[in-house]
Formats: structure tokens, sequence, C-alpha cells
């Protein structure tokens, strides 16, 4: 994820005639009869607007896919998760919001959004065709499936030598104190509402988190705010592993960097998605309505796939799946529901009490 403020308005001329004046496909199914006003009246809109902590990279080939059938234009704003929840939030404060959709892998900040009352319910049509945990009140969707991983440094560790379990990483690492002393790396959940989400999930989901924080601090782990970051260190060999990674990623960079492995546990691997939601007072909402239905249909999910981001369908026709995905982590795949049970760390007092014992384990 990207701290840093990326604004990109696609308005290809090209894209907008071909789409047309009007909307000549037809209805799918499950769609109601009168979509085609839906349509219509988010082409007259012309635009829309998108908060996301999504690098553009992932996203072009759904972005581009959508102009090219609909000529809308599309302002990308790539704020990082803390920012893109801060921007709605104080927007919405001076009754000013500018975004009609907020996607972020933050998944419990989102959840926060909506529980109160900055996200617009809207009962998309696709879904049908979305797993129970994907949908929360019709408010929030699950675009995507990500698993949460480590990547390596192959010179340092082998394949066959890498732990494949959460237990074996903690033997690992105290076994290996001294050769691995500054050499390994995690996100600081201070800085990044996805470590956040990823080390809370874990104190949830196993009974060893603490045990894992308290073996990466006697190694002296360094933490950092992006997936990014932690990966051109372990390329370098400045780190030799980090850990509780943004595994979608990570299953692309080792397809150009030799010397970087990924790993998932054969034991448990959670998995995230990027939520997408429609903001309360949003500027452009038939364009962020019909953007969502996109998002989550099978020719967007198969443009997201395309992307490197796991359809959280079974259906797509280029990339990972939801099932292909989980065999290709071993077969413990984990969703994260989208759920108020991601609500549980956000309350001031459960932070503050996570943080303590974060830092105090990690030293």
């Amino acid at each position: 994820m990207k701290l840093t403020r990326r604004a990109f308005a696609i308005t290809s001329c090209a894209l907008a005639l071909a789409a047309g004046a009007g909307w000549a496909q037809d209805i799918p199914d499950g769609y109601p009869e009168d979509y085609a006003q839906l349509v219509e009246a988010a082409k007259a809109q012309g635009r829309v607007v998108i908060y996301t902590s999504t690098d553009m990279a992932q996203a072009q080939a759904m972005l581009d896919a959508f102009t090219q059938k609909y000529g809308i234009q599309i302002e990308y704003n790539d704020l990082g998760t803390n920012g893109a929840y801060n921007r709605a939030i104080s927007e919405a404060a001076a009754n000013q919001m500018s975004a009609d959709i907020v996607w972020s892998s933050a998944m419990d900040l989102q959840v926060v959004l909506a529980a109160e009352g900055y996200a617009e319910t809207y009962a998309s049509p696709e879904v049908g065709n979305l797993p129970d945990w994907a949908v929360y009140n019709d408010q929030i969707y699950a675009t995507t499936v990500e698993p949460i991983g480590i990547i390596y440094n192959t010179g340092a560790i082998s394949e066959d030598e890498f732990p494949r379990s959460r237990a074996d990483l903690i033997a690992y690492l105290n076994d290996n104190q001294d050769a691995l002393r500054g050499k390994v790396a995690s996100f600081d959940p201070e800085k990044s509402g996805t470590g956040f989400l990823h080390h809370t999930n874990d104190v949830e989901q196993t009974d060893d988190f603490w045990d894992l924080a308290k073996a990466m601090g006697a190694v002296d782990v360094r933490t950092y705010s992006s997936s990014g970051s932690m990966r051109e260190t372990v390329v370098s060999g400045e780190n030799v592993m980090a850990i509780n990674i943004i595994g979608s990623y990570a299953l692309e960079w080792v397809e150009d960097s030799p010397n970087l492995g990924v790993a998932f546990g054969d034991d448990y691997t959670a998995a995230f998605s990027r939520l997408a939601l429609l903001t309360k007072g949003a500027p452009h909402p038939e364009a962020g309505r019909l953007l969502i239905d996109f998002m989550l249909s099978q020719q967007g999910q198969s443009a997201l796939a395309a992307g490197g981001l796991p359809s959280v369908r079974n259906d797509v026709s280029e990339g990972l799946d939801i099932e292909s995905l989980g065999e290709r982590v071993g077969g413990n795949l984990r969703p994260i529901p989208v759920s108020e049970e991601l609500l549980n760390y956000m309350a001031p007092q459960k932070r503050v009490e996570f943080f303590r014992e974060w830092n105090a384990a990690i030293k």
C-alpha cells in the first residue's frame, strides 16, 4: 500500500465512443428489469471517484474494462488504508463528500464506516454470486480474497528449510536468533491499517500469535508500513523474511524475483478482502452503484484476477479465484468474514491494550 496520494482521471474519448450513447447489451440474469435506467443515469453523471489503498497496477485492468463498457470517467485516489478512511470521515464531517466509493484492504476500518453511518445501503444484483461471508448489510462487499503469507530470501533460506506451520515458524525464529537478529520484517500495526488487521485477526483466530510476536521480538523484528517496502529489503538481503505480508502481491513478486520465495502455512492461512462501499452523500451515486456491480460481476472479477487480485467468485476466466487460490496455498484458506466482529479491536481501550502488548512483545 502506498501512503502517498495519486489521482488518476481515466478520460479516453475512444473508450467513451466505444461505449455508445445507450446501453445496448441485454440485462444480465438476476438483474432488475429497470437496471438500464441505472446505467443511463450513471452515464449521465459521467464520473465516479474512488478512495482506495489498492495500487493502480493491480486495478488498471478492471478500471479500463469498466470505462470501455460504459464510457464513464474514473478518478482514482490511492491514499493508503488510513488515508482513505480519514479522508472520508473528514469530508463527511464537513458535509463535502467527494468520494463515491471507498475501496480498502483495511476491512475493520470499512466496517467502522458502515457502523457509524458513512455507507449507503445498496443491494447489488451480484450478491447471489458471492459467498455469504463476503457481504455485510447490503453496504459492504468483498471484491477479492487474498492470502496472508511470508516472503523470504532464497539465498539465505532454502525452500526445503523454510518452516511451513505456525509452530515451526516460532521454533525456527527461536532456534536461530543470532542468525536472524535484525533480519526479520513485519507490518507496523500502528502505521498500517492492513498490518493492524492481519495481526489482530491472528490474535482472534490462533492460540499462538503472542508467542510469534515474542519470537519476532527476540530477533529484533523491523516493522514497516507497506508490503512494497518489505519486499525491497528481502530481495536485497537486508532482511531474510517478512511475516504476515499480502500474499497476492507476493505470488506475483516471486515470478519476477529469482531470489524471492513465498510460503503459506499448511495448518492455517488467513485471507483478507478488499472491501468496497458506496459513501453516504456520494456525488455520483448511480455511477458508484454501477461500478460496485461491475467489480462484483464475472467480467470485473476476471479483470481483477488478471491484475493479480484473486477473485471472491469461483467462475472467473483469468487468474486465481477462491477455489484455485485455496489449492495454491495448501487447502487451509480461511477468509476473514465481513462482519461486526471486525469492530472488536476498533474500540479505543481494546486498541490501546493490543498496542501495549504488541510493543512489549517486540521490545
